[in-house]
């Protein structure tokens, strides 16, 4: 029979397990943290961070609703000299004046007003295209119309949304937060934009398109 070990050695192995087992689960968090453009964690990504994980209520709010907040202001703020490429504080998206946003709630706000996001050049014929699809199926509430050549901040909103969407050319097709991608990629779900309208809670005035 196998002699016990010493009671100092069952005691130092525990504590080394339960060290290790520290060290593994803030690795974790850590890793799920949003990665700045610098190699330090900046205070104010990480407070935007802790503050959308808390008002999502333990779910952390996509970055995309943020950018959707802010395009839909009427205050002419724009993000004009902001680092598209990465992570942008959340602050940045509630604007000037230290405004704080209930970003799970606003979140809601978004996709019951807006559930479909059109980002569009005004002379680009893809948007025309996919803006004539979407206009067909007399949507309500109908498609939110971003013209970003028409504003100042077009090159950052273009960097922010090929980051988040992984779609970098315009149009920009969103539904709920969700990119269905450009005119091409709409046109190709056609058979089944009908129900992702129905199932998203969107009247279709005319499903014979």
């Amino acid at each position: 029979m196998e002699p016990k070990r010493p009671l100092t050695q069952r005691i130092r192995k525990r504590r080394l397990v339960i060290g290790l087992f520290f060290l593994i689960a803030c690795i974790y968090f850590f890793d799920k943290l949003p990665t700045p453009a610098s190699d330090a964690l900046s205070r104010g990504s990480l407070v935007g961070f802790m503050h959308a994980r808390a008002k999502g209520r333990g779910r952390e709010v996509p970055e995309i609703y943020g950018l959707l907040h802010f395009v839909m202001r009427k205050d002419g703020q724009t993000l004009a000299g902001v680092d598209g490429t990465a992570p942008v504080d959340w602050q940045v998206y509630a604007g000037a004046g230290g405004t704080k946003v209930d970003w799970a709630a606003r979140r809601m706000e978004l996709n019951s007003q807006f559930p479909v996001v059109v980002f569009s050049k005004t002379h680009c014929p893809h948007s025309k295209r996919v803006k004539s699809l979407l206009h067909d199926y007399q949507l309500s509430p109908p498609p939110k119309i971003i013209e970003v050549d028409l504003r100042p901040d077009a090159a950052e909103i273009k960097a922010i949304l090929s980051r988040l969407t992984n779609h970098a050319t315009f149009p920009n097709v969103l539904l709920r937060g969700h990119s269905l991608g450009g005119s091409d990629q709409v046109h190709a779900l056609q058979r089944r934009l009908l129900g992702m309208f129905e199932r998203a809670g969107i009247a279709v005035g005319n499903a014979d398109v």
